[in-house]
């Protein structure tokens, strides 16, 4: 008998590989939300840029990239210091297609000045796609792109800083940024002893001529790569924010010492770092005393980011998920046309299609906020509590994803493997759920009148909408309590679905009535699938989810 009657390695049932696809174009929630919120005319460079990160050869990128993680080089073979991070080609590739498209800095002018229009909301479109691809080196390129508002608390700085900055050219060369042809920017804010509370912070600064010279340590400076950093010390006059490059003005390499890179969970292809400060050369951000309200102008768009990435990781489970249950047949049907299956996916393509459609909604804030008052308003009440809800939903929602792929969805030779264990990071990193939750009181503490104003927007919004009203007068009364930040989570929660269900109406009015049926008249269950949604409801969440 010959071999190949022996053969069994036959495969079929299985889904091809999702690649190959425009991820703009391939999302209607997205292309709706972009143009409700003033992008529409980007359309074809969405639409480019969607079916370039949409390649096997971008999906393989990430992979490798994530397979082959930073090393710390802290010698040269002479014995010189260093401190130099060695990456993967693949991440550095990752890294030039993000610069090449503006998404380290395409919301600004050459001068560093916001870009205005729609370009909060088309840059969001392109870090949406590109998360779901590959989301670690996103880490550089945000922080690179919200420094330019901490800096411009300098002006002087930031004008020399800009036209390289400001170009689109990637440059991974270990040398002085001025030499460069473009550069990238980390940040390091926390210490041991503090994390969170960094007015405990105990690095120093000392005057230096018209620099300063730091000592200390951080506990995490995020992606110890970038050609410089922000960085918070106490100064004379307190706690400041100061300018730190990997290379002193004489040419020298700083005196930033990396103890080690972090091992972490996921964004794996990113390097965190251990560092300590030896008499580092750096140059002030803002005035002494004001580093927390320098560098909040920048945390407020990094939280902006990590609404944005959570939210593509999620499109991305979904839009896996789905392509597999529709080739997948189980029990004589595909998956897709199973009802207990339907149940779930069209529950969480709502669920999708509601943060798509919030996230853009607060970009929009952010593209207006220089020019319209309420805008601005409802930037800062509620960029917190869209972080808080959209990072924290993710990794429930990776699960429920990975689930409906069975065993091929738990392997790493799949994505969603990766994006399950990168999913927790933006919950954590630029504050967590508490210190969101106490944020948004702060603000509402602060300015009660423009709280008021745009809770009263957001019930303009949501008239008629299934539990609006209830919602509303719940978040009114939870605030109100002397004991608020006890039930802070529960009405940040509602706060950030009332947000969601207004963001969803300006788009799609029937699924807006879905989504406020299954969220605000009802707790909603805490499983996806949990809902009893009609046959018609089900298929049109489904293909408007992946055509």
């Amino acid at each position: 008998m010959s071999q190949a009657a022996f053969t069994t390695h036959e495969v079929f049932n299985q889904s091809p590989p999702f690649w190959d696809v425009d991820l703009y174009m391939a999302d209607r929630p997205l292309v709706e939300a972009v143009a409700a919120n003033g992008g529409a005319p980007a359309q074809s460079e969405l639409s480019e840029f969607g079916k370039q990160w949409g390649s096997a050869a971008m999906a393989e990128r990430g992979r490798v990239a994530n397979e082959n993680t930073p090393k710390l080089r802290t010698y040269d073979a002479k014995g010189n210091r260093r401190d130099e991070v060695e990456f993967h080609p693949a991440y550095h590739e990752l890294m030039a297609h993000s610069a090449h498209a503006g998404v380290h800095n395409s919301t600004w002018t050459a001068d560093g000045k916001p870009a205005g229009g729609a370009s909060e909301v088309i840059r969001a479109a392109k870090f949406y796609m590109a998360a779901q691809v590959e989301t670690g080196h996103l880490c550089p390129i945000t922080m690179t792109r919200a420094s330019i508002a901490a800096l411009a608390e300098q002006p002087e700085l930031l004008a020399k800083l800009m036209p390289v900055i400001g170009t689109r050219s990637y440059d991974p060369a270990f040398a002085p940024w001025w030499t460069k042809r473009g550069m990238t920017l980390g940040m390091g804010m926390t210490e041991k002893q503090g994390g969170t509370d960094v007015r405990s912070n105990m690095t120093r600064a000392e005057r230096d001529g018209d620099a300063y010279r730091i000592t200390g340590h951080k506990w995490f400076m995020s992606a110890p790569m970038c050609d410089a950093f922000l960085v918070l010390a106490q100064a004379d006059e307190g706690l400041s924010c100061f300018l730190m490059p990997r290379f002193a003005p004489d040419g020298s390499i700083n005196a930033i010492r990396f103890q080690r890179l972090k091992d972490k969970l996921g964004n794996r292809s990113n390097a965190s770092s251990e560092v300590e400060f030896h008499g580092a050369y750096a140059e002030r951000v803002g005035a002494e005393g004001k580093g927390i309200r320098t560098i909040i102008q920048m945390v407020q768009l990094t939280r902006q980011d990590c609404a944005i990435a959570s939210a593509g990781l999620m499109r991305s489970g979904l839009a896996h998920a789905l392509h597999h249950a529709r080739h997948r047949s189980v029990f004589q049907k595909h998956l897709a046309d199973q009802p207990l299956m339907q149940a779930v996916l069209s529950d969480m393509a709502l669920h999708v299609e509601a943060t798509v459609a919030l996230v853009m909604r607060l970009c929009r804030s952010f593209d207006r906020a220089p020019v319209d008052a309420k805008e601005a308003a409802y930037m800062r009440l509620l960029t917190p509590a869209i972080k808080y809800w959209v990072c924290k939903s993710a990794p429930g929602f990776l699960y429920e994803a990975m689930e409906c792929l069975g065993g091929n969805g738990y392997v790493e030779e799949g994505i969603l493997a990766r994006h399950y264990r990168e999913s927790p990071v933006n919950a954590i990193w630029e504050g967590s759920g508490n210190v969101m939750c106490l944020d948004v009181l702060r603000a509402l503490s602060r300015e009660p009148e423009t709280a008021s104003t745009i809770v009263h927007e957001l019930t303009g919004e949501t008239l008629g909408l299934p539990g609006a009203g209830e919602a509303i007068n719940f978040i009114g009364k939870a605030f109100r309590r002397p004991d608020s930040e006890r039930v802070a989570r529960l009405a940040v929660e509602r706060l950030a679905l009332l947000a969601a269900a207004a963001a969803l109406n300006a788009v799609s009015p029937p699924h807006a009535v879905l989504f406020a049926a299954t969220r605000l008249a009802g707790n909603h269950a805490g499983m996806y699938g949990a809902v009893d949604l009609a046959t018609k409801d089900v298929s049109g969440l489904l293909e408007c989810a992946l055509p």
